[in-house]
């Protein structure tokens, strides 16, 4: 974290008190007027992360209307994007390549032992695909023109969420946003639910890998028992909710429907073309009751029903409209919304993007008085001064640091809930010094030749969204702090 001066420190926090919003308080009123510009900045900052130059002259060129359908049906990514990502080689492999080529395994009895130096090099290059994971889902959120694609891909990932902190899991989570997440982030939640559900990633991090029926022909070793670790998680978070209605004896039922979805291993590692594999020898094959519904034994089948009944059950269409709502709307989400995007989330059989329109279009997500309520995650804070900045060469290794330092690394969250959204997860005195002094760097410019933002240039991208008293005090500044007023401002911290 850049040092910055006493002076710029008093001059940030008597910015933050001349607004209204005490260090560790929730008393900062919207500063927005209803406008055709405020408008547009509310739209901007809910569907993207942030204005970047261009991005508010473009919405009033096209309209707000025209804007929200480009974002709900992306365009390709940009040629310099594309020339970006295509540096990051692991993007591409499989989880079981991704295995065979970076895992690191110490060798079998018979084998001589590594030296100190080859297991170094070994554990440095097991860390090649997490390291470029992360800068490849950075470089996007940060440069992307499908702002709306990328808000997503953090939504249900964090939804869905699986730990880089867990062993191999760290090899698989690029592969898992890869392949299991950003394919049906507009697409049917039953597909993103299957996808999630039989992934390497999910299943070593939620031990589902290791779900045994007891006394089935499988059960020795390690994989001699009923795992009951993602079935729950299954039905609390991914699906149904806390709320839902499902009881214990439903979670002992999932688990069983759920034995023998796993992992190849053995010999299997060594030949498998994918790393789900169904391993009948280690199913129940009982008759299961579910939610009150019969499930019949029959092999993995019983899964896919059970993922049927789950993906199209009333409780999970409220579930995930009630996080839709909260992430977009307010903390507090209008419970009407919330019960119309159930309905609409019913009616398409889970279609996301048909449930994101009835959203956009109603009239509480363009109610003024949630303007600029939403406290931003670090994670959306830093994307959001990297693109109001206009520095597509921000290095991605120094968002991924400050991250860190925010208690909010990438991919690392070690809890199945994923990381908080609301303020009350992130506002406290300690992280908003700190994101004022992080925005006293990114206003001075990063790297050997730091180039100051121009307050001027920074001012039109992040259009008319300061109160009074926040112009008053930026006006009022020499212009060499303007810019890190601007963005260490409380305007800038909420969206």
């Amino acid at each position: 974290m850049a040092k910055f001066s006493d002076k710029i420190l008093k001059i940030a926090l008597s910015l933050m008190l001349a607004v209204g919003i005490w260090i560790g308080s929730t008393n900062g009123e919207p500063a927005l007027a209803t406008s055709m510009e405020a408008d547009a900045v509310h739209v901007i900052n809910r569907l993207s992360f942030g204005p970047s130059p261009g991005d508010l002259q473009h919405v009033k060129t096209v309209g707000i209307d025209d804007y929200i359908q480009e974002q709900l049906s992306p365009s390709q990514d940009s040629p310099r994007l594309k020339r970006q990502l295509r540096q990051y080689k692991t993007l591409s492999l499989t989880p079981i390549q991704l295995e065979r080529q970076y895992g690191f395994r110490r060798p079998g009895r018979g084998k001589p032992k590594l030296s100190p130096q080859e297991r170094k090099q070994r554990r440095r290059r097991s860390r090649i695909p997490f390291r470029e994971a992360s800068e490849a889902r950075l470089v996007r959120a940060i440069s992307s023109p499908n702002q709306l694609e990328e808000v997503m891909v953090n939504f249900w990932f964090n939804h869905f969420n699986v730990s880089a902190k867990k062993g191999r899991t760290r090899l698989w989570v690029g592969a898992y946003e890869q392949e299991a997440i950003r394919p049906y982030v507009f697409g049917s939640f039953r597909d993103l639910l299957g996808a999630t559900a039989k992934h390497p990633a999910m299943l070593f991090y939620l031990d589902n890998w290791q779900n045994t029926a007891p006394n089935s022909p499988g059960a020795r070793g390690r994989f001699k028992g009923l795992n009951e670790n993602y079935a729950r998680e299954l039905l609390e978070l991914h699906t149904m909710g806390v709320k839902g209605g499902y009881s214990q004896a439903d979670v002992v039922s999932a688990a069983k429907v759920l034995t023998g979805w796993g992992l190849p291993r053995g010999r299997q590692r060594l030949q498998a073309k994918q790393a789900f594999v169904f391993d009948a020898r280690r199913h129940d094959n009982s008759r299961k009751r579910f939610l009150g519904q019969p499930i019949q034994g029959q092999g993995m089948a019983e899964g896919e029903e059970l993922l049927d009944i789950l993906a199209t059950h009333p409780a999970t269409a409220q579930h995930i409209s009630y996080k839709l709502a909260q992430y977009f709307v307010a903390d507090t989400p209008p419970p009407a919304l919330v019960d119309r995007l159930a309905q609409r989330f019913l009616a398409t059989d889970g279609n996301i993007r048909a449930v994101l329109e009835t959203l956009f279009e109603s009239p509480e997500f363009r109610e003024p008085r949630y303007y600029g309520r939403k406290f931003k995650t670090p994670y959306e804070y830093l994307i959001s001064m990297a693109r109001a900045t206009g520095r597509p060469t921000v290095k991605p290794l120094l968002v991924a640091r400050a991250l860190r330092q925010f208690s909010m690394p990438l991919y690392e969250c070690q809890t199945p809930n994923g990381y908080a959204n609301t303020e009350a997860a992130w506002l406290n005195p300690d992280t908003t010094i700190r994101r004022i002094s992080l925005a006293t760097a990114f206003a001075r410019g990063y790297g050997r030749q730091k180039t100051p933002v121009p307050p001027d240039q920074l001012e039109q991208a992040l259009g008319d969204r300061f109160s009074a008293q926040t112009k008053s005090v930026i006006d009022s500044s020499p212009r060499n702090l303007r810019a890190a007023l601007m963005l260490g401002s409380p305007e800038m911290m909420y969206r």
